[in-house]
């Protein structure tokens, strides 16, 4: 069967599919962030402990999608990212009539789980039905979604919040995700190039074996887990310095700097397109460059300096995710891509909850200064990370055999 080409009609409903998907998913995993202050004033616990309803679902996102991948190796790509995005949708609407903080958590350790069959599979489904050499650029589309679906979520919900109450933020959250996962389902192609494999253990427990027995997709993980701990850590804590002096900024405000992050989009876009012509391992390097360059912006204690960094370093990140993603279909052989594209989000989540967390600990003992000089050398760990990617050329898949480069 032909691949999905550049410029069909199978194209474009694959792009608007995946940005659809790609505003559900991270809408609903992040938009209560900035709501963690609402929740600890309700529900009378502490901000750290509010803010398990962001790392309750990330985690459980990153361990179901280790499970995820053998189910939609039976079933299929489709059908797992479509149920995902409906349950996701209800569980979302379910969590806005919550009244006692445990029921919350409940409703966001499910949404967590249900959340993991669109990221786990979106990148496995790209690599298997669009053409090897446009690969990038529609990687570049799925990821700039990631960045709409963040902001969109967060400042959504921060103004119905403001205007109503919390409760009617999430309700229209929920029910707005429900209708794009309707679209999504009636607007992505079927899949033409999956084979599908019956639920064994025995595979499952293969495909992660091959996951680890390569170095260069080991190395890919490492610079998920480093580049979303060190985006995570900068974004989780940057209200601090901003709301005291000289700055001085509301909480409304701070949350609305999270624009910013729509840089990642068209970062995201570009970067996608380079990836198919030019060294994806100087891409990565560039936005490793210009994520520190931004993170050391935000030191020196002036707005405009301030505002240029957070947007150089998001820009920067995203480049640097869209081609790491985007490089594991590369590396990963045919039958295992879902496996492979699991374990890399799995990392990379992991890296958001615990190097997310431990941002906090450095900004308790050393200040905004400390949390930077740690992002610093997350991204010097990273660059080290790209070396064993420019050893030698990767070998074709038994997928990519005879496919352009």
């Amino acid at each position: 069967m032909p691949y999905i080409e550049i410029g069909t009609s199978d194209y474009r409903r694959t792009l608007v599919s995946m940005l659809l998907g790609s505003l559900v998913t991270f809408a609903i995993l992040y938009s209560p962030q900035t709501l963690i202050g609402a929740f600890a004033e309700q529900f009378q616990v502490s901000p750290s402990t509010a803010s398990f309803v962001i790392s309750f679902s990330t985690m459980t996102l990153a361990v179901s999608m280790l499970f995820i991948s053998v189910f939609s190796n039976a079933w299929g790509r489709k059908g797992i990212m479509s149920a995902s995005l409906f349950i996701t949708s209800v569980l979302a609407v379910a969590s806005s009539f919550s009244t006692d903080f445990h029921l919350l958590l409940t409703f966001r350790l499910l949404e967590g789980v249900s959340l993991a069959g669109f990221p786990a599979i979106a990148m496995t489904y790209l690599n298997e039905e669009i053409a090897p050499d446009s690969i990038g650029r529609v990687m570049g589309v799925y990821v700039g979604g990631t960045a709409v679906g963040g902001f969109a979520g967060r400042v959504i919900v921060s103004a119905l919040t403001d205007l109503f109450s919390w409760h009617t933020a999430l309700l229209a959250l929920g029910i707005f995700s429900f209708l794009c996962s309707i679209c999504f389902w009636l607007y992505l192609p079927k899949s033409r190039h999956f084979e599908p494999v019956g639920i064994s253990f025995g595979h499952w427990l293969g495909g992660f074996k091959s996951g680890f027995s390569n170095v260069k997709l080991l190395s890919l993980y490492g610079i998920g887990f480093l580049l979303l701990g060190a985006y995570v850590t900068l974004f989780n804590y940057i209200g601090y310095p901003l709301s005291k002096s000289p700055f001085n900024l509301s909480q409304t405000v701070i949350g609305f700097l999270f624009v910013f992050q729509l840089v990642g989009s068209w970062s995201s876009f570009l970067f996608g397109k380079l990836a198919d012509r030019h060294s994806r391992a100087r891409l990565i390097g560039l936005g490793i460059a210009m994520s520190m360059a931004g993170a050391l912006l935000t030191v020196y204690g002036h707005a405009a300096l301030m505002i240029v960094g957070i947007i150089l370093f998001a820009f920067g990140f995203f480049a640097g995710h869209t081609v790491a993603s985007g490089w594991i279909g590369k590396f990963a052989p045919a039958r295992h891509k879902a496996y492979a594209s699991s374990l890399y989000l799995l990392f990379y989540y992991t890296g958001s909850s615990l190097v997310g967390w431990s941002g906090g600990l450095f900004l308790s003992s050393f200040g905004w200064p400390g949390v930077i000089g740690l992002i610093c050398f997350l991204l010097l760990l990273t660059a080290l990370l790209i070396v064993p990617l420019t050893r030698e050329a990767p070998a074709p898949s038994l997928h990519q055999a005879g496919a352009p480069k």
